[in-house]
């Protein structure tokens, strides 16, 4: 299912093959990372639920982020101006050192198991919302590609409003719009419920 999946995407042009990236060094990367620690943890674990974890995150998942960020290309205010003196080099070097992180697991609201379970695992086919494990997998685990991050155990703070972003178009550098697309056809309880969900999934 997962080759098939992967296949379809790249036919329609929403993920292609690894582009050619400076390999990352976590050695180097964990000498970069003293201001990164402020908000996201020492090793991406942040105790913040505002700001993401890190860890265990897909290494051009993460790499794409911080480029996107440092472009403009995704609006992160806290992030201003951090990593303008960052090369390709040494953001890839953060990239793998965050990456090769063990990534920690929270707990799901029990009154938002059911409801969450089911959006993540089977949709809303009523709405169009499809499964959030076709693109992240059933644990969480995401699909090896800067298009389909992991989600396992990340905070449901950071989940929902994220998921509220896409939802309003506020935050718009997801491959051929798929998270707008998926987000808007989401209620605030779906998104609430699947935000709890995914921060107890391992």
């Amino acid at each position: 299912m997962k080759k098939v999946l992967v296949g379809v995407l790249m036919s329609m042009g929403i993920i292609g093959t690894p582009a050619v990236m400076a390999e990352g060094n976590p050695e180097a990367g964990k000498a970069l990372t003293a201001v990164c620690a402020a908000c996201h943890g020492a090793d991406g674990n942040s105790l913040v639920a505002t700001f993401p974890k890190l860890a265990g995150q897909q290494e051009g998942y993460l790499l794409k982020q911080l480029k996107d960020i440092k472009s403009g290309a995704r609006k992160v205010t806290e992030m201003t101006g951090l990593l303008d003196n960052l090369t390709d080099q040494n953001l890839s070097d953060i990239a793998a050192y965050f990456a090769s992180q063990k990534g920690s697991i929270g707990e799901a609201s029990p009154e938002l198991v059911e409801l969450g379970e089911k959006i993540y695992r089977a949709g809303n086919s009523e709405t169009g919302v499809p499964a959030c494990m076709a693109c992240h997998g059933p644990a969480g685990k995401g699909l090896g590609s800067a298009a389909f991050p992991a989600v396992s155990g990340q905070h449901a703070t950071y989940t929902q409003n994220q998921l509220n972003k896409f939802q309003k178009q506020e935050r718009n550098n997801d491959p051929a719009a798929i998270m707008r697309d998926i987000a808007i056809k989401m209620n605030y309880r779906e998104i609430e419920a699947v935000s709890s969900y995914i921060q107890g999934l391992y």
